[in-house]
């Protein structure tokens, strides 16, 4: 029986990675959201997603999930982070960041503010490390 659970663990990653991919038009509206929430903080978003805001072609298999790269321009250089959203166990889904996969979980998409305040306090880690935030 405890051979049975890392298949188990394998199909289900598999399952939410499909399940990503086939939702695409349901993270984009997720991403849509956060993008004008984290506005008013006045932080600048890029959506990957988006032809007229990004026209290269992304080729790379693990790029094919819709991407919102949030950042702040600083007088020297600028401070980001990339969102992804991706379904999670449950039928949910939910923001991570993008470059630590499901280990960057952020919170969940119905819960907006949270998310935008979540973000808010990676860059603020980000641009002031010493702090607590």
């Amino acid at each position: 029986m405890g051979a049975a659970r890392p298949l188990t663990v394998r199909m289900e990653r598999r399952a939410l990675r499909f399940r990503t991919h086939l939702g695409r038009s349901t993270a984009v509206r997720y991403l849509d959201l956060l993008a004008v929430a984290l506005q008013p903080k006045g932080y600048r978003s890029i959506r990957l997603y988006r032809p007229e805001e990004f026209p290269a072609p992304v080729a790379l298999p693990a790029l094919w999930e819709p991407l919102l790269w949030v950042y702040v321009p600083g007088p020297d250089e600028h401070v980001w982070t990339v969102v992804s959203a991706r379904a999670i166990s449950g039928g949910m889904w939910a923001y991570h960041e993008a470059a630590r996969g499901r280990y960057g979980y952020l919170s969940p998409c119905g819960d907006v503010k949270a998310a935008a305040d979540r973000t808010d306090r990676l860059l603020k880690h980000k641009m002031y490390p010493g702090n607590a935030w």
